[in-house]
């Protein structure tokens, strides 16, 4: 699934698990598990977004190359995003939108590649995760489990 046409609406989630992704970063392979993730919980609301973006210079392909590539390697069926940026002035409305719903807490836009957003069905972000955390880790499943 690619950028404009998606819609959030459709899929109904009781949580969505929010990844800005690259295909050239040595978290790559954590597609493996957000898919892993996505599968076991699906069925009972979550919605996992790929977000690919060029910000950290790990990110050459374009459009459906994106997509083709998530798929090929690690079998990724989530919806997967139009390439642009997440962080700083020019980041996606949707990051912006994401930053003023954190309770007004601090967050910080992605770090690096891989950074993960848990978002409840309001909306709001829960909580997020930095890149090292693994998608199958404990704390993102039971923070998923207190969701659906």
């Amino acid at each position: 699934m690619l950028g404009d046409s998606f819609s959030i609406k459709e899929h109904n989630p009781r949580a969505i698990l929010v990844v800005n992704i690259a295909s050239k970063c040595g978290f790559t392979p954590q597609l493996k598990e957000l898919e892993a993730l996505y599968q076991r919980y699906k069925k009972r609301g979550l919605l996992v977004i790929g977000f690919p973006s060029n910000d950290f210079n790990q990110e050459p392909l374009e459009g459906s190359e994106v997509i083709e590539f998530c798929d090929r390697n690690f079998g990724v069926s989530f919806p997967i995003m139009l390439k642009a940026p997440v962080k700083g002035s020019r980041a996606q409305a949707f990051y912006k939108a994401m930053k003023k719903e954190y309770n007004g807490l601090w967050m910080p836009l992605p770090l690096w590649n891989f950074q993960k957003y848990l978002i409840d069905d309001k909306g709001r972000v829960v909580d997020y995760y930095l890149t090292p955390v693994s998608p199958l880790s404990k704390r993102i499943q039971n923070a998923i489990e207190k969701l659906l």
